[in-house]
């Protein structure tokens, strides 16, 4: 009696076989797109995963910054001053650097060419 169950529980593999030459769909197209999906759903988690720890970081370093300012007695301690650039000056500054007025031309050598 157990030979008949273990028989019937068993598919044949000519079943299979039949089955990718009636609908090659169901053979080759269902497992590619079910593995396209649950691989995006999967990629998607990780992603989620580094980008959680990256908040969580960036919040660390903020609230670090955030109690130096507070504790200080004269202010903000090491506040962001940006440096204010005028182009004009930076321009004169590149200009006295660099005359371009005096140039001479000279001679690339060619690449099987020797010195």
């Amino acid at each position: 009696m157990d030979d008949k169950v273990a028989s019937k529980s068993k598919i044949p593999a000519s079943s299979f076989k039949r089955l990718g030459r009636k609908s090659p769909f169901t053979r080759y197209g269902l497992p590619m797109i079910s593995l396209m999906v649950l691989g995006s759903f999967g990629l998607g988690h990780l992603l989620q995963g580094s980008k959680d720890i990256a908040k969580v970081k960036d919040d660390l370093e903020w609230e670090i910054i955030e109690s130096r300012k507070a504790l200080s007695r004269d202010g903000q301690v090491n506040a962001y001053n940006p440096k204010k650039i005028n182009l004009e000056d930076e321009l004169k500054a590149m200009k006295e650097k660099i005359d371009i007025d005096n140039y001479e031309y000279k001679r690339i050598p060619k690449p099987n060419e020797g010195k």
